[in-house]
């Protein structure tokens, strides 16, 4: 698959995909790249529903993003989903939280649908 990339305000936020099995790996980058949270989504065929768990390094906040959209994906592909994000804009305003934020949902729909 190819990356996914979308401008928002001063970034360029990038969602890449990596297939393992039938399970994902997905990275969401912007600005200065790194870890700041992890997500796993898994889906339990028995109960017939998904859940998922974020591990957020110390300082970071972008373990609603990683979290919900691990989730959507493993909702949507009944398998596991690894998101990966790691989003940095020094002095970064709440407007563009919330535009990243929006953003990433936008993306992860892009990657849902062209599955």
């Amino acid at each position: 698959m190819q990356p996914i990339k979308q401008n928002v305000g001063r970034t360029e936020l990038i969602l890449e995909q990596k297939q393992i099995g039938n399970d994902h790996v997905i990275t969401l980058t912007g600005g200065e790249g790194h870890v700041g949270a992890v997500a796993v989504g898994v889906f339990d065929e028995k109960n017939g529903s998904a859940s998922a768990s974020v591990i957020t390094s110390p300082g970071h906040r972008e373990e609603g993003i990683a979290l919900e959209n691990a989730l959507r994906i493993s909702e949507v592909t009944k398998t596991a989903t690894v998101f990966i994000v790691g989003i940095h804009l020094d002095n970064i305003t709440k407007d563009e939280i919330d535009k990243i934020i929006v953003a990433s949902r936008q993306m992860t729909d892009k990657f849902i649908n062209s599955l």
